[in-house]
Order: C-alpha cells, then sequence, then structure tokens
C-alpha cells in the first residue's frame, strides 16, 4: 500500500461509525479500493488515485449519473453523502468516496448461460439509454478531452502526469481538506447490502429536487431488475433495427469508407491509428524485448506476436477506419471486472471513472470481446450473438451500426499494444496473464472476419 486513507479524518464526514477494520481490495488496476468495516456496517471505500479520473469536476458527474440511473432502476451502487450532502471527500489532496457495500460475485461469459447473455445485452442497452436520457435532462456537457473521442479503456496507456489535484478541487469549489461537489464513479470490486444505505430523503445542498421523474421503460427505482433480454423497450428517442442492414462483408473486400455506411456524428475523432505509428510502436517493443535478459517465456511469445502483427498490418493497412459512429454517453469500461452479480442477476454495475462520450456500439462490441473470449483467444459467437441481439433492441442500434463497430474495434485491438507496453516500459506484470487470449484474439478476429460480424449484426 503507497498510501494508507486518513480514515479518521474520512468518517468524521459521513454518518459511518468508528472503523474496525480497512483492507485493500488487489483487483483494480488503476484506483484503489478498500473493504472497511465500522461499528455502523460495511462500506466500500474509494481512493480516486488514478489523476486521469480523479477531477472533482469529473467525479460529480459520476455520482449525478448513478444516482438517476438508480431512479430508473439500473442496477448500480450510488456513494453515500456526507453530513453536508457532499459525496466525495478532498483530504491531502486526495479524493476519496464512499459507497455501501454490495455482496456478488464477477462472472466471466463463460459462466452465463445463452438467457443469461442476453440479458446483459440489454442491460448495457439499458445503460446506453438511460445515460442518453439522464444526462440530457441535467443538461451534462461532456468534458473537453472527452468530447467524442474514445477515452482508453482501463490500463490501455500508460497515465500521463499526475497534475495538481488541489488545484482542480478548489476550481470546482471544493478546497482542500473539505468536501468535494457530489463526485466518484465505482472502482469497488466486491460489494455488500448489508451496510449502511443511503437514504431516500434528500441530504441538504443536493439537487434531488431536479431529477426528471424515470421514463415508463424502466420502471420504479425500487426494482432494480435488468430489462428483461427476449424484448427490451428502446427509449423514446430509440429507432429498432433495419432489416435491410446488411454485415460488412469479408474483410479483404472492406474498403477504406466505413463499412456500415454509418453517418458520421458531430465531433467524430480523428481516423483510427495510423499504422506507420504503430510499425514504429513495434520496433520498438521487440527492441525493448531483444534486451531483457535472461530471455523467457513470455519474451518468446511477445516477440511471435509482435511480428505476427506487424504482418498484419502490413497486409490491412489499407482498412483503416475514416470515423467513429454516432457518440452517446457510455459506462466507458464495462467488464466482468466491473458487474457484480448476486446469483444469477445482475446487482451492481461499479466504476463509472470512464463515463464520457464516445461511440455507443464500440462500447458493446469491446465489452462482448473481454466477455466471450475464450482462453484460446477465439470469442464464443453464440453467445455473442445473443448478447448483441438484445443490446439492439435494448439501445436501438442497428446491425449496420453494430457491424461498423466490429470493423473499428478489431482496427483498436490490431494496433493495441498496452499489455506489452505496460510489462516493458513499465515493468509492471498485472495484465501478463491476459496477453495470451488478447494477442491470439485479434489474429482469429481476423481471419473470421466475416463470423464475427455475423454475430454482431445478424
Amino acid at each position: 500500500m503507497l498510501h494508507a486513507p486518513p480514515l479518521g479524518a474520512l468518517l468524521r464526514r459521513y454518518a459511518a461509525g468508528t472503523p474496525l477494520a480497512c483492507e485493500p481490495v488487489q483487483e483494480g488496476l488503476l484506483n484503489r479500493g478498500y473493504r472497511l468495516r465500522t461499528t455502523r456496517g460495511r462500506y466500500f471505500l474509494k481512493h480516486h488515485f488514478d489523476p486521469e479520473t480523479a477531477d472533482p469536476v469529473s467525479i460529480a458527474r459520476q455520482h449525478r449519473a448513478t444516482e438517476r440511473l438508480a431512479d430508473l432502476g439500473v442496477p448500480v451502487a450510488p456513494p453515500l453523502p456526507g453530513h453536508d450532502g457532499r459525496t466525495v471527500a478532498v483530504v491531502g489532496g486526495h479524493a476519496y468516496a464512499l459507497h455501501p457495500w454490495i455482496e456478488g460475485r464477477h462472472r466471466h461469459g463463460t459462466q452465463l448461460t445463452p438467457g443469461q447473455c442476453g440479458r446483459l445485452g440489454a442491460l448495457l442497452g439499458a445503460v446506453h439509454t438511460g445515460l442518453d436520457h439522464v444526462m440530457r435532462a441535467q443538461d451534462e456537457r461532456p468534458a473537453p478531452r472527452h468530447g467524442a473521442q474514445v477515452p482508453p479503456a482501463r490500463g490501455q496507456h500508460p497515465p500521463r502526469g499526475r497534475g495538481d489535484r488541489t488545484e482542480r478541487a478548489e476550481r470546482s469549489g471544493c478546497a482542500d481538506e473539505a468536501g468535494c461537489a457530489d463526485g466518484s464513479g465505482l472502482t469497488g470490486r466486491s460489494w455488500c447490502a448489508d451496510g449502511a444505505g443511503r437514504s431516500d430523503g434528500a441530504p441538504a445542498g443536493r439537487e434531488r429536487q431536479h431529477r426528471v421523474p424515470p421514463p415508463p421503460t424502466y420502471g420504479a427505482r425500487a426494482t432494480v431488475a435488468v430489462p428483461p433480454g427476449h424484448a427490451p423497450p428502446t427509449g423514446p428517442t430509440g429507432h429498432h433495427s433495419r432489416p435491410g442492414a446488411a454485415p460488412t462483408g469479408r474483410l479483404a473486400d472492406a474498403g477504406p469508407a466505413d463499412p456500415a455506411g454509418a453517418p458520421a456524428a458531430a465531433g467524430d475523432p480523428a481516423p483510427g491509428t495510423d499504422p506507420a505509428d504503430t510499425f514504429a510502436l513495434i520496433d520498438d517493443l521487440l527492441a525493448r524485448v531483444r534486451r531483457h535478459h535472461p530471455a523467457d517465456s513470455f519474451d518468446e511469445l511477445a516477440r511471435h506476436r509482435l511480428l505476427e502483427r506487424r504482418a498484419l498490418l502490413e497486409r490491412y493497412a489499407d482498412r483503416r477506419p475514416p470515423h467513429s459512429g454516432p457518440a452517446g454517453w457510455v459506462h466507458g469500461d464495462f467488464h466482468p471486472f466491473n458487474l457484480l452479480y448476486r446469483g444469477d442477476a445482475p446487482a451492481a454495475i461499479v466504476d463509472w471513472d470512464r463515463l464520457g462520450v464516445q461511440p455507443r456500439a464500440e462500447e458493446a462490441v469491446r465489452a462482448a470481446a473481454i466477455f466471450f473470449v475464450r482462453p484460446d483467444g477465439t470469442l464464443d459467437l453464440p453467445k455473442a450473438r445473443r448478447y448483441a441481439r438484445a443490446y439492439r433492441r435494448a439501445a436501438g442500434a442497428t446491425p449496420g451500426e453494430l457491424a461498423a463497430a466490429v470493423h473499428r474495434v478489431w482496427w483498436e485491438r490490431l494496433n493495441d499494444f498496452w499489455m506489452l507496453r505496460w510489462h516493458y516500459e513499465r515493468s509492471d506484470t498485472r495484465a501478463d496473464s491476459q496477453f495470451p487470449a488478447a494477442s491470439a484474439l485479434v489474429v482469429w478476429w481476423t481471419r473470421e472476419y466475416d463470423a464475427v460480424c455475423g454475430a454482431f449484426a445478424d
């Protein structure tokens, strides 16, 4: 532990009792979490440590979003307010938030039945349409650093410089050593229901009176059930899939234009990663592999995959997608370690640090590539198909949008080496166990491009 949380100063801000035990939660790669037991119950204490996600203004946006999603019946774990009604405390220049502990476990796609895969897709669709509703209702504007760009997923790139968190807190009306305006997403990996829950009454200074009533598509706040996978409704501005929209077709036939012909959204990011930049990165990583002595099995696999990836890029460099698809508010990091199940039903979607504006269909494809990847680097396409069909119905996405997203996420994976960069540039080996399957997936995906498109767009 590089930093022990100041429990005394923190708990004085909450009606949470006095601390009895505090244990670090190990799974997180960026932010830090603690399993906290006090005289009044069990909690998850989050330390917003990663400088890219510790901005109090962004944290406040995450809190407001999760509170309003809870009102719509989406399973989340909003933060607990302090005595002053604020949900983030800044102590010594560090931002913290306290959440109820939600008991549950993580489930990979291999542990889900086909029906549960459909409900998973419907849940992500409900998140996207729900975020569209609540963020428009509170007239939220995305932070300038997000725009329509796709921020890196958890650990995708090494963090940039730390910056001055205290100065940002003061600019947001949250002075150092004082509570900070409504903040924090959820990095907790385990949550428990028997801690002190959030009261239904609005603490002084909160903005609950400005909430819009939930639309009829999600039901009452008391129900946290996932919308049924077989027929989730679309939102008032949604649209159903176009029967005539086709998959992108063979990879060799996919031209440089967007294969699905989806219209460009306002503020689209620049085209996908330039292969020239990737070739330079591959050369740098190969040099680092050669300098590592004594060579081990990881070095051998890394060298093989780097040479293999360079050959694939040389062959498919002209398949670079020109733009991203329609953007909207997304969770930003939807994967098995950010979803807790209690029994067969989702109990809480956690870790909202990457909340932002991105192409929604790309998050759906990116999540499926994590949930449904097998150890040998192949995707369970029948489960992915059930998931994708339910997502399209819930989010009002067309088959063409999903097929175009498949192309863009494939390109992203083809140019992505974050695990090797962590290993060789940072000497951080925490992601090494993911590398064999992840590096094999892009090779298999390239070979089975038609089948993958079909699973998401049929």
